[in-house]
């Protein structure tokens, strides 16, 4: 006997197709809807963690600036007590400047150099004299370049002919010099003296 089937399977099992489908996609639309949230979470936790190391950040450099402000409130102090401190040394040393200053012009004045006036201020010392002739100035102008630690940068300032009368009948010819020069301080004459020292001993 032959059985013959007269329902509409083909819609049945197109509907059953159908409805699978509709499952799968809505269970994919879950699934992607689930690891999205699980997704954003897990950024959210990561945001909040780097804001929190950021703000840890801006704690300790808030810190470190105040820190580096009373460092450099610290250096400036002693950059002024070292300033004091120097321009203490430079007083106790400079007391002695005139005994240097007359001890190396009775050394340092050639024969036939006379001084007429001796003026200083800070450490420029302006000279005026008469010598003999132009070739005493000139040895004056190399000796106090080159003999003596004490002095620097001698500069003739004016040097000129005129007559000097030893006696009524006696006129001498003599150059009447005008010149200033730098008086050196100790601790710079120290310096000096210790650099040749220590230029002679790596020879």
């Amino acid at each position: 006997m032959i059985l013959i089937n007269l329902l509409p399977h083909r819609e049945a099992a197109r509907k059953r197709r159908r409805e699978l489908f509709q499952a799968i996609m809505v269970a994919s639309a879950l699934g992607g809807l689930a690891i999205a949230a699980m997704i954003y979470w897990w950024f959210q936790v990561m945001i909040a963690d780097q804001q929190g190391r950021n703000d840890f950040l801006r704690q300790e450099i808030k810190v470190l600036e105040g820190q580096i402000k009373e460092i450099a409130t610290i250096e400036d102090e002693i950059a002024a007590l070292q300033a004091r401190q120097k321009a203490v040394e430079d007083l106790q040393s400079d007391r002695n400047l005139p005994v240097h200053l007359l001890n190396e012009l009775v050394m340092q004045l050639p024969d036939g150099v006379y001084v007429t006036s001796l003026k200083q201020a800070d450490q420029v010392v302006t000279m005026q004299g008469m010598a003999q002739s132009n070739e005493r100035v000139s040895e004056m102008l190399r000796n106090l370049s080159s003999n003596t630690p004490w002095f620097s940068k001698p500069e003739l300032v004016e040097i000129v002919a005129a007559n000097v009368a030893l006696t009524p009948k006696d006129q001498r010819r003599v150059a009447s010099f005008n010149l200033r020069f730098q008086l050196m301080r100790s601790s710079d004459v120290q310096k000096a003296a210790d650099a040749a020292s220590g230029a002679a001993s790596g020879k």
